[in-house]
């Protein structure tokens, strides 16, 4: 499989986009932006002609993204998985993540830290997984699965993992309990240092929704998840999406972190937008 591997440079670090699927969303984007105007639709299309289909549908990308610079390679989320991820009841699966790593020149062996910004299916397919090819040194887990990133530690928000019985109690048998039985997931509380970057804190999306941001003093590059689903909340971050926890605490998210463009150059790397970097 031939596949293209955008990258952006922020000083000496790379962001690497890894695509994963990409297919419609499943209900229509009116009922997902329900207080969007006909005239903020169409400077969303004009925007992001690629996110609707000739049927009118919203059409996702499905990307995680990697940070590699001297100190280390981060990857930043997990796509929608194999074939019986699980993200399987509404997402094109299986993805293709794992070419789209090896087109990287990314050994997932290689990879120490894996920041899981939310637990929506769509972002965590390939954390843990059950096939025999998985590489070793990841620990034992239950049923035999197996951190898909055998050397990395799996950052995850406390309010994220306390809120996993509300947000999917699947995957607390699937993903967190396996992460935590092979010693790989750390919980972190607010902002966190990372070797390529930090974590920002940024809920609403969900409780424990968490950003990646990379600042080499000149410019910023943020690894948005979910804070930045569609077009239409780059235009207004205030604008309620309708599969949010909190659209009040993630429209504050949207406009604090959209803020930091106003001093300093700020690029975003988003996984759902139709091409994978976006200028503030």
């Amino acid at each position: 499989m031939s596949l293209s591997v955008p990258r952006l440079r922020i000083g000496s670090t790379e962001i690497i986009a890894l695509f994963d699927a990409e297919g419609p969303f499943f209900s229509p984007r009116a009922e997902a932006f329900p207080g969007a105007t006909a005239a903020q639709w169409a400077e969303a299309d004009r925007y992001d002609p690629g996110a609707v289909d000739a049927e009118g549908r919203w059409r996702l990308r499905f990307r995680a993204y990697a940070i590699r610079s001297e100190r280390g390679l981060t990857v930043v989320d997990a796509g929608i998985g194999p074939a019986d991820g699980p993200a399987r009841a509404w997402a094109p699966v299986p993805g293709v993540l794992p070419a789209s790593l090896a087109a990287a020149g990314i050994d997932p062996a290689e990879v120490d830290t894996v920041v899981l910004t939310h637990l929506h299916t769509d972002h965590v397919g390939w954390a843990v997984v059950t096939e025999a090819a998985v590489p070793s040194g990841g620990g034992t887990a239950p049923d035999d699965r197996r951190p898909y990133f055998p050397n990395a530690e799996y950052l995850l928000q406390q309010a994220e993992f306390d809120a996993v019985d509300t947000l999917n109690p699947q995957l607390r048998e699937t993903l967190t309990d396996p992460l935590a039985a092979a010693g790989r997931l750390r919980l972190l509380d607010g902002d966190t240092p990372l070797r390529t970057g930090r974590v920002v804190a940024t809920p609403g999306h969900t409780p424990g929704h968490q950003s990646v941001l990379v600042d080499d003093g000149h410019e910023l590059a943020l690894v948005t998840g979910d804070l930045l689903v569609h077009a239409l909340q780059l235009l207004h971050p205030r604008l309620a999406y309708a599969h949010e926890t909190d659209p009040e605490t993630a429209g504050h998210s949207r406009e604090r972190l959209l803020g930091l463009g106003a001093a300093t150059p700020l690029h975003l790397a988003t996984p759902h937008l139709t091409e994978p970097f976006h200028r503030v």
